[in-house]
């Protein structure tokens, strides 16, 4: 994990750490990995979620989703961030919902562990790979299975 990782992990506790049952449920992980091709043929070049014109990436306030389901807002994204090895995010799951407490139970007991990303694309080059030079961020989702393999959860708190 790298240095920027680490430093917004260090509030978390470790992966398996058991989620109360009720409030919320934050978790740090990955939701895209760098220069890795992914299974559907596309690769994430480091600066593609780049800085809007303050400087910033705009993920505040983005849905976070359960399965890429667009009627299963289960959160938000709290925070996210380019660093070396790619999009590091933390997310806040709201139990409130039935899809966020099957979210939150799952990720807390370490079942579902994948992260993954809508977006839209505003520059890329190639094909197989397609190379993703500049996206949108649209959504981030909890899935069991992501694109991107090493696209996980890596700290859990709640």
């Amino acid at each position: 994990m790298s240095g920027e990782a680490v430093l917004a992990t260090s509030r978390l506790r470790s992966k398996r750490t058991e989620g109360g049952a009720t409030g919320d449920l934050r978790f740090a992980g990955y939701a895209a990995i760098f220069d890795r091709v992914d299974r559907g043929g596309d690769v994430v070049r480091a600066g593609a979620f780049g800085p809007d014109a303050e400087g910033k990436l705009a993920a505040a306030g983005v849905p976070l989703l359960w399965q890429h389901g667009p009627a299963s807002v289960i959160g938000v994204v709290e925070s996210a961030r380019e660093d070396a090895r790619g999009l590091c995010v933390i997310g806040r799951v709201s139990r409130a919902s039935a899809a966020g407490r099957e979210a939150a139970a799952a990720i807390a007991q370490g079942v579902v562990d994948g992260l993954s990303f809508g977006y839209r694309v505003k520059a890329a080059r190639g094909a197989r790979p397609r190379e993703l030079l500049a996206l949108e961020l649209v959504e981030v989702s909890v899935v069991t299975h992501p694109m991107q393999d090493l696209a996980r959860v890596v700290a859990v708190e709640g």
